[in-house]
């Protein structure tokens, strides 16, 4: 098993950045595809961004292409998602996620390791 804890959430204003982190600890973290997942009050959860377990491949969400980097470091056992020109309808808590066979990762259904979640509030 893994547990994941993200941090990094908070309230910034429209055009700001924040940067999530998401720490991994038990089963070694280079196993795992990672992902980054979102669900906004009253909507369901969505995908937002993955990484492979070795960081060469990464695939986005539309809504967030260009705004979002994600990015990991094994060494550390840390993901993290860069979030840049923010708006409102960002806001959400901010989920990651561990999939162990790295399949259907754009899909909640692809992960086996949920974290706690963090809120990000986009003020306009």
């Amino acid at each position: 098993q893994v547990q994941l804890v993200e941090s990094g959430g908070g309230l910034v204003q429209a055009g700001g950045s924040l940067r999530l982190s998401c720490a991994a600890s038990g089963r070694t973290f280079n196993y795992y595809g990672m992902g980054w997942f979102r669900q906004a009050p009253g909507k369901e959860r969505e995908f937002v961004a993955s990484i492979t377990w070795s960081g060469g491949s990464t695939t986005y969400a539309d809504s967030v292409k260009g705004r979002f980097i994600i990015s990991r470091d094994n060494a550390k056992n840390t993901m993290d998602l860069q979030m840049n020109n923010l708006n409102s309808e960002d806001t959400a808590v901010y989920y990651c996620a561990a999939s162990t066979w790295s399949r259907r990762m754009s899909s909640s259904e692809g992960y086996d390791y949920w974290g706690q979640g963090t809120q990000v509030t986009v003020s306009s």
